[in-house]
């Protein structure tokens, strides 16, 4: 079977792009059908990544590490453009995340009693395809195809499906994302077209800037583009302030894929193709990165702890935590990359498990109001136990993928610039008092009066079967990066010492010459 593994990753983006749009067709059909064809729709990708997974350490590599090669002739090949698909071990973990987070979150949306279904299911399965697609690309157009791919249904989805001010609110994330767009898109044709190649192939490119490398004026000028394009994607402070409406407004399923996957598209990209593309950028920039970063972790930490709405709390503190992984790349080091990457990993889980969680609470007390519920682990302590994992999990501690992407983070600190790691450290103890407090307020303790007359009359329940199954899927994934984190970190560290090594040097070395002189 391995060597039909190249056409797994082509049908890890087709099968579902092709089931929603049967979806889109299926109003007509039995509930039963829609739900069933949908399923497969969700969850062959995902067998499809982690049987990919399980293979790539055995697989053949080429250049930069990438396996499960395949090259698509497009019709577009004297634009450079062409649909050339691969994993290594930077995009790897991202991929199996996309599988993992997406399979929960159709579970989740199948199992709900959204109004239109079929149409639902349908605009998810492409978002969904986007993902797989976006993270399976070679091709730097496709990587920036699949990834508009996703982020149209999303506007669709919370202008429809979404919750209060939702159409204000889809206008707004339409403005800041395509800002972010645009100038992620002009950074990456200035790439192109400076590269002499004429070809969006990444490894192309970046071996022909291996010999020729670009001029310190143009990469630095040109990473501070995609830096600025991909930080508004990703919602770098200051530009963060679309990110928490969207998810309140957001369905549940939406949120998921786009806090837990797509917001990770900004990142990746800077890891895969901004650091070893333009190093002297990096260096002239990581300063100022840096501390835009920690404003993510203080500040938005700071508004954070302010929340009184549990959603809203679970919006901000997403925002809060992607200051870390900017962190790691700031730090300009293998370690930090590394922990960038396990970060985006453990965040897209454990920040896919909160908001489906904080759904579950909200469907049984009909509020986000953390204020006014209390004792709710009396009436479902299931759902209890497996919230409190949820946070335990955000907050980094030990048994938590999270935990080593944020030691591996404060180490490269260290070595960047000592001083910054105790504001690092600081977010660590605001992550666990709104934690805490979140636990404390919503199951235990005496409930409101607000709150008691439901308490009482026994209409609270413990979560269903059908509503633990994607509760449990991204918990387990957490625990086993958590207790064996090296089945993500060895091929992470196999692709980022062999062929990202000398790039970061430089750009470490170059930035020390700059902010100590």
């Amino acid at each position: 079977m391995t060597h039909l593994n190249p056409f797994l990753l082509e049908i890890s983006i087709i099968f579902p792009f092709i089931t929603g749009l049967i979806m889109f067709v299926a109003g007509g059909a039995k509930n039963f059908c829609v739900k069933c064809l949908s399923f497969l729709g969700f969850a062959v990708p995902c067998l499809i990544a982690l049987w990919l997974f399980y293979q790539y350490q055995m697989a053949e590599k080429i250049d930069y590490s990438y396996a499960f090669y395949s090259d698509l002739n497009t019709g577009l090949q004297q634009f450079g453009i062409s649909l050339k698909l691969g994993l290594n071990g930077i995009s790897l973990p991202l991929y199996l995340l996309s599988g993992i987070v997406g399979l929960a979150a159709g579970i989740y949306a199948i199992n709900s009693v959204a109004e239109r279904l079929h149409l639902y299911l349908g605009l998810l399965l492409i978002m969904y395809a986007g993902l797989m697609g976006t993270f399976a690309s070679i091709d730097i157009f496709f990587f920036y195809f699949f990834h508009e791919l996703a982020l149209i249904p999303t506007f669709i989805m919370i202008g429809i499906w979404g919750g209060r001010g939702r159409r204000g609110i889809a206008m707004e994330l339409t403005i800041y994302l395509t800002l972010g767009a645009m100038l992620s898109l002009a950074g990456l044709i200035a790439i192109y077209a400076s590269s002499d190649v004429y070809s969006f192939d990444l490894i192309t490119i970046k071996n022909y800037l291996a010999q020729s490398p670009l001029s310190y004026i143009f990469q630095k000028n040109i990473f501070g583009l995609l830096l600025f394009g991909f930080g508004i994607l990703v919602s770098l402070f200051p530009f963060h302030s679309w990110a928490p409406k969207g998810y309140t407004a957001s369905p549940t399923s939406v949120a998921m894929l786009h806090a837990g996957v797509l917001k990770k598209f900004g990142l990746y990209g800077l890891i895969q193709i901004a650091v070893p593309l333009l190093p002297l950028g990096l260096s002239h920039w990581s300063y100022l990165l840096a501390i835009l970063a920690l404003c993510n972790i203080v500040l938005i930490g700071f508004v954070t702890m302010a929340q009184r709405d549990l959603k809203q709390m679970v919006a901000y503190s997403s925002v809060m935590h992607m200051g870390y992984a900017f962190l790691g790349i700031a730090s300009a080091s293998v370690l930090g990359l590394g922990g960038a990457i396990l970060l985006m990993f453990a965040h897209g889980l454990s920040v896919a498990l909160l908001f489906v969680l904080g759904t579950m609470v909200y469907h049984r007390t009909e509020s986000y109001d953390m204020k006014s519920l209390g004792g709710l682990s009396q009436k479902a302590p299931v759902l209890c136990g497996f919230f409190v994992a949820a946070v335990f999990a955000s907050i980094g501690l030990p048994g938590f993928a999270n935990f080593w992407a944020e030691i591996a983070i404060f180490l490269s600190l260290w070595q960047f610039s000592p001083w910054m790691l105790y504001p690092a450290v600081a977010g660590v103890v605001i992550s666990a008092i709104y934690g805490l407090r979140a636990i404390s307020s919503i199951f235990f303790g005496q409930p409101s009066a607000q709150f008691k007359d439901r308490f009482d009359n026994g209409s609270i329940q413990d979560i269903s079967i059908k509503e633990r199954i994607p509760v449990i899927i991204l918990l387990i994934a957490l625990l086993i990066a958590g207790f064996w984190p090296r089945w993500i970190t060895l091929p992470l560290n196999q692709t980022l010492m062999n062929n990202e090594a000398e790039v970061v040097l430089t750009a470490q070395v170059t930035s020390n010459e700059l902010y100590q002189n």
